[in-house]
């Protein structure tokens, strides 16, 4: 008998916590341990929500209408993040770094600021460049992005002020997998590269071979 594991993703304050025993766990998903992911699989699926926000090129950006590839990995951070977000950025950029030529352009990495008071297109342009400059970048009203990711499973808690006069972004950490408008897995916080990598190229091979078989029917 398959038994069911919880995912519990904390918040994420991108600086030093003041209370070493973190916030509340947040149940995002359940799946079975045998499960086609490495990751965590998201079952029932996610429904992808519609939102409309500005991409880093500055221009108004549709989900899920202007999204280019089949596969999408969703991550809510921000690009004053000190420590938790360039790393997360840096496994990304890896992972897809490591997709076969041919699936490459099935996966869409999107970056959906938690903090688009300071995260305007230029700066999202600018730190995307460090990592991989195919990835999407989107920021907007934080009404909006807060709705898209509470509709993702992802918490966004707001701003944390700091002795120093700026503030930190509490967000949660995880990368969320969309098949089309599916929801299908959560990778949290420590999944190795090579874990995202192994799923990013299971997710694109389904998704290219499905799309293959719609074409033969179309054709036929």
């Amino acid at each position: 008998m398959t038994a069911l594991a919880a995912a519990a993703v904390v918040l994420t304050g991108c600086g030093s916590p003041e209370d070493e025993s973190g916030p509340a766990a947040i149940v995002v998903s359940e799946s079975g341990d045998d499960g086609p992911f490495a990751g965590i699989e998201i079952d029932p699926p996610y429904p992808l929500p519609e939102a409309t926000l500005t991409d880093d090129d500055g221009r108004r950006f549709r989900v899920p209408a202007d999204l280019d590839a089949p596969v999408q990995v969703y991550f809510f951070g921000y690009t004053n993040c000190p420590d938790i977000c360039p790393l997360i950025m840096s496994d990304l950029a890896l992972a897809a770094a490591r997709l076969p030529a041919d699936l490459a352009d099935k996966v869409q990495v999107v970056l959906v600021t938690s903090d688009p008071a300071r995260d305007d297109p230029a700066a999202l342009k600018s730190y995307l460049g460090r990592y991989d400059p195919g990835f999407t970048g989107l920021t907007g009203d934080l009404a909006t992005i807060t709705e898209l990711a509470d509709a993702m499973g992802v918490a966004l808690e707001g701003n944390k002020r700091l002795p120093s006069g700026g503030y930190e972004v509490a967000h949660g950490a995880q990368l969320v997998g969309y098949t089309g408008d599916r929801g299908v897995v959560v990778w949290t916080e420590g999944t190795s590269v090579e874990d995202i990598g192994t799923d990013l190229v299971r997710m694109a091979t389904r998704a290219s071979s499905t799309g293959a078989a719609a074409d033969s029917v179309q054709e036929g």
